[in-house]
Formats: structure tokens, C-alpha cells, sequence
């Protein structure tokens, strides 16, 4: 009993040992000295891989310009977006809880379109673009597009853009690449998918859906700060027929250079969405 005892004795002494022995001062099994020598070591050692990353970071960031992305090539022809933003819209023409969401959507995006604000913008001449150098410096002009451009699509009139109506409009817009100057005289043309006896009626603003080249090239966020980029409004002027009925209908910028046939990628030049309007 007592060997058991002298046993038990001796290992709890042995752990006391290894956490603190105060015959030798050791501490977990090193020396005061020993314990900051490795501490010293790694201090160093990680402060020199924190340095070497800060200075790698460092002459990265010195190859990159604050107003144009170094690599563009994957983004050189732009895609096409809808507003409101849904591919699927659908609602009933009499219950306006249904449509309220897409006629708040497409309100808050015409805001920087108020005519007040592009009061300020300057007017271009149409059909050319807007060459302003490359003075990555100086801060660029913008043209005015002004809400009242899309008429019957601006809100102004009509608040509900068509909705109550049955008719409603949808904003297509091209997205904004960096130095892009499209050749031709580029326009939005949409149509519906699926075959019709009749096609389906539309109408475009500004006038035949052209994107007008004077909002070409953009010079990037910092420098063109008062930019809106052009957009087309499409009002769909639906017949009786089409009501209680999905629509699919596809958008493509035509008339210039720009790619609207890439199947690799549906958005490149081009937007499908669905429309299913009730009564």
C-alpha cells in the first residue's frame, strides 16, 4: 500500500517538476533565457515574412493605374441588363401591389437621370464620340441624358410606367467598359422569342433605341464621375392576345461592331427575360 502511495507521490511531483521546477527555474521544461531566445526567434522570423508580403503587396500595387483596370481583355465587349432588375417580371394590370416593386426598382434607378441634375452634364454632338485625351488627371465631361429623353417610359407622365396600364417598360442598358468606342451607330432592337401570327408591338426611346455614340468612351469612376451611362427604354404595347400569357423576349444591341452571338455567354451584346402580364 505504501509502494502505491510513494508511487502516486512521485508522478504528481514529476508533473510539478515539468510545469515549474524551482530548483532550476525551468519553466515547461526551459530556462527564462531559453524561453526569449525562441520567442526572439520567431518575433523575427514572422516580422520578416509580414515584411517580405508588405513589400511583394507594395510593388504590385505600383503597377496598377487608379483609373483603368490593367486587364480588360476578358470585358471587351460589353453585356446588356434590364431594368427593373428581374428576368422574370409578372404581375396583373389591376392589383398594384403586384407591380409597385418593379415601378420603385425603375424610379430609383432614373434619380441620377433627373432632368436637375443633368442640367449640369454638358450637351455633345450627337454621332461622334466624345474624345477628351488622356489626361489621367484632369476630370472628365459628361453628356447629358436627361429622364425626360425616354418620354412615355420616364415616370414623369405616367408614374407607374405603364403597369396600371397593362403596357409596361422595360430599361435596357448596356454596361459601361472603360475606353469603349463602338463603330456604326449601335441600337437596341428586342422581338419575342417564340413565333407569332403578328409581332409583338413596341415602342422605343429615345427613337429607335439608339445609343447615341457622344456617351462613348467612359473614362472609369474617378474620372468620370458625373457619368450616366445611355439607356433605352422598350414599352411593350401588349394586344389583347398576349395577356394571361408568358412572353419571352430577347434584346440585342445591333448596328455596330459589338458581339450580340456569343453563345458561351447569354449577357455578351444581348438579354433574354419573361414577361406575363394579367388582366
Amino acid at each position: 500500500m505504501s509502494n502505491k502511495e510513494e508511487k502516486a507521490d512521485d508522478k504528481q511531483s514529476s508533473w510539478k517538476d515539468f510545469i515549474y521546477n524551482p530548483r532550476t527555474g525551468e519553466f515547461i521544461g526551459r530556462t527564462a533565457s531559453s524561453w526569449g531566445l525562441i520567442l526572439l526567434f520567431y518575433l523575427v522570423f514572422y516580422g520578416f515574412l509580414a515584411g517580405m508580403f508588405s513589400l511583394t503587396m507594395w510593388v504590385m500595387l505600383q503597377t496598377l493605374d487608379d483609373h483603368t483596370p490593367k486587364y480588360r481583355d476578358r470585358v471587351a465587349n460589353p453585356g446588356l441588363m434590364i431594368r427593373p432588375r428581374s428576368l422574370e417580371i409578372g404581375f396583373n394590370r389591376s392589383i398594384p401591389q403586384q407591380y409597385s416593386k418593379y415601378v420603385q426598382h425603375l424610379e430609383s434607378f432614373l434619380q441620377p437621370y433627373n432632368d436637375s441634375l443633368q442640367d449640369g452634364n454638358q450637351i455633345c454632338t450627337k454621332g461622334v464620340h466624345f474624345e477628351q485625351g488622356d489626361d489621367v488627371v484632369a476630370e472628365k465631361k459628361a453628356c447629358q441624358f436627361k429622364r425626360s429623353f425616354l418620354r412615355q417610359c420616364s415616370g414623369l407622365a405616367d408614374s407607374n410606367f405603364g403597369y396600371s396600364e397593362g403596357q409596361p417598360c422595360i430599361l435596357v442598358k448596356m454596361n459601361r467598359v472603360i475606353g469603349l468606342r463602338p463603330k456604326g451607330d449601335p441600337r437596341i432592337s428586342c422581338a419575342a422569342k417564340v413565333q407569332r401570327e403578328t409581332p409583338l408591338q413596341m415602342q422605343y426611346f429615345p427613337t429607335e433605341g439608339i445609343l447615341d455614340k457622344s456617351y462613348y468612351p467612359y473614362y472609369g469612376k474617378k474620372l468620370h464621375a458625373g457619368y450616366v451611362q445611355p439607356v433605352v427604354a422598350v414599352k411593350l404595347l401588349l394586344a389583347e392576345e398576349d395577356y394571361n400569357s408568358e412572353l419571352i423576349i430577347e434584346c440585342k444591341v445591333e448596328g455596330s461592331d459589338l458581339i450580340n452571338n456569343d453563345e458561351r455567354d447569354k449577357f455578351m451584346g444581348r438579354v433574354t427575360f419573361r414577361v406575363n402580364v394579367s388582366k
